[in-house]
């Protein structure tokens, strides 16, 4: 069972991951490059899409809507990202602007929505934890896209800290306590030569993996706690894509065995507040 994927990109679409070559029942992963003056055409069929620019900048076409310029960041720890969104049933062309990178993200649609983007500004930016578990958590594409499955945003661990922590997971649905959604990550590191560790494991532990993550790294998240760190003196990114089996709600279940890490973050709070 593969869920770490080590992948070079190349010119044009490069498929990663998905229901062909991994766990994943929904979830299709892939990078674009593109150069200036260059143009990608595909159609959406029955998935719906989200284009995540990483660097560069481009023209994006979706039946008769045009968005010109889209993507203001040099790399990913350059701002918040541009994200469009590609309902089932969309013929689409990227152009490239400069050399652009974007991600793209698909899943099954059993709905209709229009495109849309989500420009940086529209980023819903929040910082997570504390200490050696603090980290900036940015949702894209979330409930204020009427999606059918697609969940989207990044993540941004500093040297040396923790994030999806403490560990959880959403691979039951048991609501009010968890919803089942299949998760990707696609990494990168900066400087570039470091890495980072990310664990996935299930509580009846007949799962325990971890694995070195470098630069560009894919994971797949079809179950199980996934906890990830960096490694002392590199910053870690990760663009994570959701896509939920029955509902987008974003509702994991943390570990209980460190879910204890909750409460000593108000304790610390509460303690801060009283110097």
């Amino acid at each position: 069972m593969q869920l770490h994927f080590r992948v070079t990109p190349q010119p044009g679409y490069t498929p990663i991951l998905g229901p062909h070559n991994s766990p994943l029942k929904l979830l299709t992963f892939g990078l674009l490059r593109l150069n200036p003056q260059e143009t990608y055409q595909a159609e959406t069929g029955d998935q719906e899409a989200a284009l995540v620019i990483l660097s560069g900048t481009c023209t994006v076409r979706c039946s008769d809507r045009e968005w010109p310029h889209l993507g203001q960041r040099s790399h990913v720890f350059d701002g918040r990202a541009t994200t469009v969104y590609l309902p089932r049933g969309s013929a689409f062309s990227v152009s490239g602007e400069t050399a652009v990178e974007i991600a793209l993200c698909q899943a099954p649609a059993h709905g209709d929505a229009e495109p849309a983007v989500i420009r940086p500004e529209q980023v819903k930016a929040r910082t997570v934890g504390m200490r050696n578990w603090q980290r900036r958590v940015e949702n894209s594409l979330d409930e204020r896209i009427p999606a059918t499955r697609l969940v989207v945003g990044e993540t941004f661990n500093p040297p040396g800290n923790w994030s999806s922590y403490p560990p959880h997971k959403h691979d039951v649905d048991a609501l009010p306590q968890e919803v089942d959604m299949e998760e990707v990550y696609y990494f990168r590191l900066q400087p570039p030569q470091g890495f980072g560790l990310q664990r996935i494991y299930l509580p009846e532990r007949d799962l325990d993996v971890a694995y070195p993550i470098l630069d560009g790294d894919v994971v797949a998240l079809p179950f199980g706690y996934h906890p990830v760190v960096a490694a002392p003196g590199y910053s870690l990114y990760y663009l994570w894509c959701l896509a939920g089996r029955t509902t987008r709600l974003l509702q994991p279940h943390e570990d209980p065995a460190h879910a204890w890490i909750k409460q000593a973050e108000v304790l610390l709070r509460e303690g801060n507040n009283c110097k």
